[in-house]
């Protein structure tokens, strides 16, 4: 029995060594951690259970049977993250550079099928040099595999993929149907095809990192939706989301104790929109004071700044923000920040999170690129993602609401629960001068009589209160008071039932 149990051991010591010491040095070399010790970090002490840890391939071309490693470059299993159940893979580079054979999507693919089966958050972490050329169609039929259940996967369990190497070719799609996308400063990156294959087909000269690297997905592509200095931070932040968001879309988001007074009243708000109406403030303040001590998570922040989307805790309940940024283009709406927040307003209808909305928007972005670019229906995508979503909605107008962009950001006819305004809120078609300039065009030759219109539009209009009296706007605000309102208006909306007619599907304007 000694013997039977010391070769179980040799074997095991065997597949944790993945490629050999050799291989391990050279991945610390590159400042990147293996496999097994990015698991280790990302998952609570003790708690990793692996599955087929002996699995290898069975490819025999090209000499490979010659070459066997137990465990074919992926680690896969499930654990704990502050004790609540996880599955995870993380691609070995040490072993055949990480490339995907049919064995290696066998072992993900399992795991896939267990984490929706179990309702439980799949995480993968990605370094893999892509397709293993030697198995050929095989490889791919394992990609498509994966992939699959990615597409199954979604809206069930929430996906976290962590780009912690290369990420090319095929690979990346399975990534891009996840949830979140992460990637790690200087040793990550993504693309499709590679620096030689652009050089080749459009003559273009670029390096891996400027083609498909952290940064140019962070704030150019918005493929990611963070960055981390070093695969330690990387799964630090990984466990930190993972503490925000429910197991599965039959469980709501974990609560956790919070040491904040819910009525905490906020007196500096009073004073934070600035007296005149063009100058920008930070809405991030707001949102740090409203959250449970100033707690906020934010997603995509390199990417479309004048729209912030994140987390943050209410009485220990998760809450999606979806916030207007004044200090970026004036807060304006355009293609990228409507992407941005209506995918983010999508994942948290999937899975049950409350949506706040913090608006301070003058309209969309007029110019040709956005016209040319779609504008129209992107920022529909935006309008549609707040209508068909059945959460609860609370919105807060702090300043400018106007035009189209009112009714898209939670407005009530989007079947926002609860609409708050400011005093200093303006919901109106549009800002006063242009609207004087339109209803007095005749006279335009006259400053002091346009000034006279624009003076009488603003005291008409630029206030909450015409909204408010027709039942647009439940009820007009302090600032100061805000988090108590808002922490009470999601109390109030915990059992709300609302759903949508019944529909395979719906066409969202992609």
């Amino acid at each position: 029995m000694k013997d039977i149990l010391q070769v179980l051991e040799d074997r095991r010591t065997e597949a944790r060594m993945g490629g050999g010491e050799r291989r391990i040095e050279a991945q610390h070399a590159k400042g990147k951690l293996t496999a097994r010790e990015r698991i280790e970090l990302l998952l609570d002490e003790g708690s990793f259970e692996e599955f087929d840890m002996f699995k290898a391939h069975r490819c025999t071309d090209f000499g490979m049977e010659k070459v066997k490693m137990p465990g074919d470059g992926v680690i896969t299993g499930w654990g704990t993250i502050n004790g609540r159940m996880v599955y995870v893979f993380s691609q070995d580079f040490t072993v055949f550079g990480g490339s995907l054979s049919e064995t290696h999507a066998e072992k993900i693919c399992k795991i896939m099928d267990m984490a929706i089966q179990n309702g439980a958050p799949v995480i993968g972490i990605n370094d893999s040099g892509g397709a293993r050329i030697q198995e050929g169609v095989a490889s791919l039929a394992g990609y498509a595999e994966v992939f699959q259940r990615n597409i199954m996967a979604s809206g069930v369990i929430p996906q976290i993929s962590v780009i912690m190497g290369p990420c090319a070719g095929g690979a990346v799609y399975s990534p891009a149907m996840t949830d979140f996308i992460f990637m790690v400063k200087d040793s990550s990156y993504m693309f499709v095809t590679g620096p030689d294959v652009v050089k080749t087909v459009t003559n273009e000269v670029v390096t891996a990192e400027e083609l498909g690297g952290a940064s140019t997905h962070t704030r150019k592509s918005s493929v990611a939706d963070g960055a981390f200095e070093n695969d330690v931070e990387a799964m630090a932040e990984v466990r930190r989301l993972v503490d925000f968001l429910p197991l599965s879309n039959r469980e709501k988001a974990p609560v956790r104790p919070f040491f904040d007074k819910p009525g905490r009243v906020e007196e500096s708000l009073d004073t934070l929109i600035p007296d005149n109406a063009n100058t920008p403030y930070d809405m991030k303040e707001l949102i740090e004071k409203i959250a449970d001590e100033g707690d906020f998570y934010e997603i995509q922040e390199d990417f479309a700044k004048n729209i912030i989307t994140g987390f943050m805790r209410l009485e220990g309940q998760t809450v999606g923000v979806v916030a207007n940024q004044p200090m970026v283009l004036a807060g304006c709406l355009d293609i990228d920040s409507s992407r941005k927040a209506a995918r983010f307003v999508r994942f948290c209808d999937c899975f049950e999170i409350p949506i706040l909305t913090l608006v301070d928007v003058p309209g969309f972005l007029p110019g040709t690129s956005q016209e040319y670019g779609g504008v129209i229906k992107h920022g529909a995508k935006l309008l549609f993602a707040y209508g068909e979503a059945t959460v609860p909605k609370v919105t807060v107008i702090t300043r400018k609401a106007y035009g189209g962009a009112y009714d898209v950001m939670a407005s009530k006819h989007l079947r926002g629960d609860f609409n708050y305004a400011w005093p200093t809120a303006e919901i109106a078609v549009m800002g006063a001068k242009g609207a004087t300039e339109i209803i007095y065009r005749a006279d335009l030759g006259d400053p002091e009589k346009i000034a006279a219109h624009t003076k009488s539009y603003e005291d008409r209009f630029a206030n909450p209160f015409v909204a408010a009296e027709r039942g647009f706007i439940d009820e007009v605000i302090t600032p100061r008071s805000t988090r108590m309102r808002v922490s009470r208006a999601f109390a109030s909306l915990r059992n709300k039932k609302l759903s949508n007619p019944w529909k395979k599907h719906d066409n969202i304007p992609l």
